[in-house]
């Protein structure tokens, strides 16, 4: 399989969940607000044997012209929006639903894709206001027939397997995708960075801190067993890990 990183920059994000650009060379994080965090926002391109998959959207930022930045990353590796076949959503945070749709076009960004999304995760982002779901980005998406909803656990195609992990969110999902002997794990934002696989943390941001960290424990070992290979969305300088 090959892996593609699609870096969108760094951000910090604090309590409003305003994702503010970050110069890692030039920038003081200590002249941000208090508590502010810094991430990467990075949706990744795999390419199997089957499919051109793409894992999360990405914040949904365009040019003055309209051209989505995670089109642009796209092209500059020679895909093209058409080209990809499938979508996994982690989880509807605008982080990484902000790319879903043509906003002003109300069509998905990927028009030949379709897009898994957990059924429960997409109810739960429509029943209340929350600075952390912008459900105009997506809302439309039902409406063209380019959704499959997953509930549990799963596979997708028998080489794409999903898990209803809950813990950032309370329907965040995971995925991993094996094709001859090789893993790929994308853990959205139950996995989000390499540090955080290597130490206990247990993250404030986190719906259920605790199970995420017991999961991430858990993978972290059978990836080393297993020799996976891990994609972290939310990691600056490491965005791809292997064993």
């Amino acid at each position: 399989m090959k892996i593609i990183p699609l870096s969108e920059g760094a951000f910090t994000v604090d309590q409003t969940k305003k994702f503010i650009p970050f110069d890692v060379d030039h920038d003081d994080l200590q002249k941000r607000n208090k508590g502010s965090i810094l991430v990467e926002i990075q949706p990744f391109v795999v390419i199997t044997s089957k499919d051109i998959i793409l894992c999360d959207t990405g914040l949904g930022h365009a040019d003055e012209s309209g051209q989505l930045q995670i089109h642009k990353n796209l092209a500059a590796n020679g895909i093209n929006s058409s080209d990809v076949t499938k979508v996994l959503l982690s989880h509807l945070h605008k982080d990484h639903s902000g790319g879903i749709g043509m906003r002003d076009k109300n069509q998905p960004s990927f028009e030949n894709a379709t897009y898994f999304i957990n059924k429960n995760e997409w109810e739960f982002a429509f029943k209340k206001e929350s600075s952390s779901y912008r459900t105009h980005d997506f809302s439309f998406l039902d409406k063209n027939g380019k959704v499959t909803f997953t509930e549990g656990d799963g596979d997708i195609d028998g080489y794409i397997h999903y898990e209803l992990t809950g813990a950032h969110s309370p329907f965040h999902q995971v995925f991993k995708i094996v094709e001859n002997d090789e893993t790929v794990f994308f853990g959205g934002d139950v996995a989000p960075q390499l540090q955080q696989m290597k130490n206990r943390f247990k993250a404030k941001y986190d719906y259920d801190g605790a199970a995420a960290m017991q999961l991430r424990m858990q993978w972290w070992k059978i990836g080393q067993q297993e020799k996976w290979t891990f994609l972290f969305y939310h990691d600056i300088k490491n965005p791809v890990f292997s064993f």
